[in-house]
């Protein structure tokens, strides 16, 4: 009996532990300025529109191209 209580003991003190380290790499996190994100989000939205012209221009481009080979009007 006295054995299962040290088990439930260390079990807690090991949860315990875990969030005790958990706090500390918490506390270790930098997070970014407000001009960092801003930028970030600039770039992130200039490499979407980038992507999206890239896309939609090949679209275009190939549905030309199809136009040619199937001598559609359309």
């Amino acid at each position: 009996m006295a054995e299962n209580k040290a088990k439930k003991k260390n079990v807690f003190s090991k949860i315990a532990s875990y969030f005790r380290a958990c706090i500390g790499e918490i506390k270790k996190i930098t997070w970014p300025t407000f001009a960092v994100t801003t930028r970030n989000f600039g770039v992130v939205v200039l490499v979407i529109i980038v992507a999206g012209l890239f896309i939609f221009g090949l679209d275009r481009g190939l549905y030309a191209l199809l136009n040619l080979v199937m001598n559609t009007g359309a």
